[in-house]
């Protein structure tokens, strides 16, 4: 051990001066985001001797290691020292002991100096480690920029000090690619901390407040889009922010921006493109035009062998490019390879097609249909992409699935007279799935003009595809089955292996015919088409057709499995199979849910069938929440048949609320030109039952007499077989019109059969009960009323009876047992114990009721009107009006029925 240095040749060993710079950590930003985790580790991490920051270009590897050098958070003051890449290895340890000196470490005499720049030697290297294990305290360097470019020999070097100097020396290097130390064994000893490009990305909170360092007041949605774009990069997202504020409108900047025109080309190009070697610089200008790429994709885009070498090099660096998920592919960060993309554009014209073409075939080739496709398409090479679609039986993922958005953005600037039966089919394919049918049937008839008997399965079973959904669209079921057929037929000529991988098409077909039976009307062959379509996607809980995929999971399948499912739900509906009903939409619910199916794609026929389920149960606050998300469903456009059954379905639950005229505003809304007559039926039934809620038996008979009248003029439109819903409407609206011999006669063609669905059924027994207590039968009016219970009660069917008036309600009371038979039709929640507070403490009502009130509630229990109440009570109908009113405000409710349920909870009733 000798003395210690007190002086130095302040020079390198090329005789040139120090560079002061060199060992000054840069300026801390004054609008800096504070990032107190990393500071904390970066910390922790110069207890052992190194630290690592790695990351690329902007990452913010600079700024955080000088903010936490200033910051005063390490156990000693940090030397710095920023190397740059061409330091020899005598240069560089005669500037770390300069570094060393600077930072007041005290090394022996004997250590020496380097005396050539190319080298030092092993004697001068263990003498330095000798001397810093003899310091009192570690020295803690932080060497910035220290990446692959140093010579081996010079990590070599760093490496043996680093390891002898018994703890004397903690190193933080920062570098943009591994350093060729080798890691793996401070990793094994665990003697490193690392931060990497993963930790310095920004987080939306990190955005967030340097934007507000900047004085931006930037919206959560302009943040996110921020962080999309950016994926967190710092530099990137410190550009944008100094570009948004010299914007008039921020948040505009941020929609519109485009990367190849803003300092972040200039940054980008400057220190990533250019400073690759010539080959590489060729290899990303070339490979920016996918989204991600192969190592033998990159052969094929450059004509040379070095993809696999030059992509895991990039990535190794940092270089904006890394492997996805440990796989051989690789992405670019999308701003860089947006601004390569710009940069050929500029630099190349005119081989950016040629490279989507080259890529394209490369992806067909190793059965990359969807990214082929794409390819194909922005290479403008449209008989390529639309050939793949159909000869590969991809017709069907144009109209459903994850990627049809995607492939129908890729298509939306082929020419419409691009010639060819393929281009034809995926161009109406395009049309129809914007419910475009006029422009959907012109490319099929476009299609039919290329089409010969000779064409291939493929293309001829696309054509009848589009036609059985094109038959949906039109309401033309006649077209829709011939379709059907034919494809049908063609199925049965493509080759098992192709077919097994498109199960989707089936299940689509399947899915559109049954849609197409339930618009006509025809129930049972509906719900025989809807119930194939969803064994074709697999049952939920079960597997597909092909049984190789859970329901939902096999690519393409959960439009049409949700589609079928909801369709499915609608026609039990209407038979009047309510639970079923139920059952199918909240599954198409849990498959919508489940497979994270786009709320564009949604149809909200599940929801609307909740509605209808509902409001026939006399939930009325569920039937109208349903019936908002019906609404509400971004994707929903259903077909005109659907929209005329939401507006039915709307109606009842505005009547049931009171609200007449909103009822006969929706349901005269309906354009009936080109329904069925079935539909058309349920429209009058509808717009009657309306009538009749505002006591109109008039025009309740009027609006079915208009239908009768139109079906006599046109029989051809008559609906099929008996129609037993419109026969009991009529009668209800002639018992309303005090003529029961007529009600009763129209009633007697009703069949007492399953045949006739069973809301209809009870329907017509509770109107021959109310036609026989009219008759002054009793008996005979128990009995009925007995039967229409017995059939209401399986799918608890409480608002006929409600509509029904006070008679149900005075009969059932002069009958406690047939009332205690069929309690469900006063439902109550779970009982609770009776005046406990509720959860939270909250006291069970704000204020206690009158005896009058409670009095009123009962009455209300009992199912009576409002103006039955005001009778029993000898009140006025306001008087009690008044009552429900404070009601409702002390037991915080808004309907009757909720407060007669919570009251039952409360025990006050």
């Amino acid at each position: 051990m000798g003395t210690p240095v007190t002086s130095m040749d302040h020079r390198a060993p090329t005789g040139d001066p120090m560079l002061t710079a060199r060992f000054a950590p840069p300026a801390v930003p004054g609008l800096l985001v504070h990032r107190p985790e990393l500071l904390k580790r970066l910390t922790a991490g110069v207890r052992g001797p190194l630290t690592l920051i790695n990351g690329p270009a902007g990452s913010g590897k600079t700024v955080l290691t000088a903010h936490w050098a200033a910051d005063g958070r390490a156990p000693r003051p940090p030397m710095w020292l920023t190397v740059e890449p061409d330091d020899a290895p005598g240069a560089f340890w005669a500037y770390v002991l300069e570094a060393l000196h600077r930072g007041g470490v005290a090394l022996p005499a004997g250590v020496g100096r380097p005396t050539r720049a190319e080298g030092v030697t092993r004697s001068f290297l263990v003498r330095l480690a000798d001397g810093l294990a003899a310091t009192a305290q570690p020295a803690v360097l932080v060497l910035d920029q220290f990446d692959t470019a140093q010579p081996p020999a010079t990590t070599e070097g760093l490496d043996f000090v680093l390891r002898h100097a018994g703890g004397g020396l903690r190193i933080v290097l920062t570098s943009r690619s591994d350093s060729l130390l080798p890691l793996h064994r401070y990793r094994a000893a665990g003697e490193i901390t690392e931060i990497r490009h993963a930790d310095l990305r920004f987080t939306d909170e990190d955005a967030e407040a340097l934007l507000g360092e900047h004085g931006l007041d930037i919206s959560q949605a302009g943040v996110r889009l921020l962080m999309e774009r950016t994926e967190g990069w710092a530099a990137g997202v410190r550009l944008c922010a100094l570009a948004m504020q010299r914007s008039a409108d921020p948040e505009a900047f941020l929609r519109q921006f485009a990367a190849d025109r803003t300092t972040i080309a200039d940054y980008l190009l400057s220190e990533v493109l250019d400073a690759q070697p010539p080959l590489t610089r060729d290899l990303l200008l070339r490979v920016c035009v996918t989204d991600r790429v192969h190592p033998d994709l990159a052969d094929a885009l450059t004509g040379r062998d070095d993809g696999a070498q030059t992509l895991a090099g990039l990535a190794r660096d940092n270089a904006f490019l890394e492997q996805i998920d440990a796989s051989a592919w690789y992405r670019l960060h999308p701003l860089f390879a947006e601004v390569l993309r710009a940069h050929l554009r500029q630099r190349r014209p005119g081989l950016e097609p040629r490279l989507h073409g080259r890529a394209a075939r490369w992806l067909a080739r190793t059965g990359r249909l969807t990214e082929a496709v794409l390819q194909g398409a922005a290479a403008g090479d449209w008989q390529f992409a639309a050939a793949q679609v159909v000869d590969n039986l991809a017709i069907g993922r144009l109209l459903t699935g994850l990627e049809a958005d995607q492939l129908g953005r890729a298509f939306a600037g082929m020419p419409a007279g691009t010639p060819g039966a393929a281009p034809a089919l995926v161009g109406a394919a395009c049309r129809l799935a914007e419910q475009d049918v006029a422009g959907g049937e012109a490319g099929l008839r476009r299609a039919d003009t290329s089409l010969t008997a000779s064409s291939g399965p493929a293309a001829r079973l696309g054509r009848a595809f589009l036609g059985v959904l094109a038959g949906r669209l039109a309401g033309d079921p006649k077209a829709t089955e011939r379709a059907a057929a034919d494809a049908d037929r063609l199925l049965r000529e493509i080759a098992p292996p192709l077919l097994a991988g498109h199960p989707e098409l089936r299940a689509l077909l399947l899915a559109h015919l049954g849609a197409a039976e339930l618009a006509a009307g025809r129930l049972d062959r509906a719900g025989s088409a809807l119930t194939a379509a969803v064994a074709a996607c697999g049952a939920p809980g079960g597997e597909d057709a092909a049984g190789e995929h859970p329901a939902g999971e096999h690519p393409g399948m959960e439009h049409p499995l949700c589609d079928a499912l909801g369709s499915l739900a609608l026609a039990e509906l209407l038979r009047g199979r309510l639970r079923q009903a139920a059952e199918h939409a909240r599954a198409a619910l849990a498959v919508a849910e489940q497979s994270a199916l786009p709320p564009g794609r949604r149809t909200g026929v599940d929801h609307l069938v909740l509605a209808g389920v509902a409001v026939e149960q006399d939930d009325l606050a569920a039937a109208r929440r349903h019936l908002d998300l019906a609404a509400a469903a971004a994707g929903s456009r259903p077909d005109p048949a659907t929209a005329a059954r939401a507006a039915v379905i709307g109606a009842r639950i505005a009547a049931s609320e009171g609200d007449a005229d909103t009822a006969l505003a929706a349901l005269r809304a309906v354009d009936a030109a080109g329904l069925s007559a079935r539909v058309r039926d349920e429209l009058a039934v509808a717009e009657s039952a309306v009538h009749l809620a505002r006591s109109d038996a008039v025009a309740a008979l009027q609006v079915l007499d208009a239908v009768e009248a139109a079906s006599a003029e046109a029989p051809w439109e008559t609906p099929e077989g008996d129609r037993p819903e419109y026969a009991v409407a009529r009668a209800r609206a002639l018992l309303a019109a005090g003529r029961g011999a007529d009600a009763r006669q129209e009633l007697d063609g009703v069949p007492g059969d399953d045949s006739v669905p069973a809301p209809v059924r009870a329907r017509a027994c509770l109107l021959r009960a109310q036609i026989a207590a009219a008759d002054g039968d009793p008996d005979g009016a128990h009995r009925r009323l007995g039967e229409a219970l017995a059939l209401a009660r399986p799918e608890e069917l409480r608002r006929m009876f409600v509509e029904s008036g006070p008679w149900t309600g005075r009969t059932l009371r002069k009958d406690p047992q047939l009332t205690r038979s069929h309690g469900w039709l006063n439902p109550r929640t779970p009982v609770r114990t009776a005046r406990t507070p509720q959860d939270g403490g909250a006291p069970p009502v704000v204020e206690p009721l009158s005896p009058r009130e409670t009095d009123v509630l009962r009455k209300a229990a009992d199912l009576l009107s409002t103006e039955e109440i005001a009778a029993e009570l000898y009140v006025s109908a306001n008087t009690v009006k008044t009552h429900l009113k404070s009601i409702y405000r002390k037991l915080g409710v808004a309907r009757r029925s909720e407060a007669v349920h919570r009251a039952q909870d409360l025990g006050i009733l």
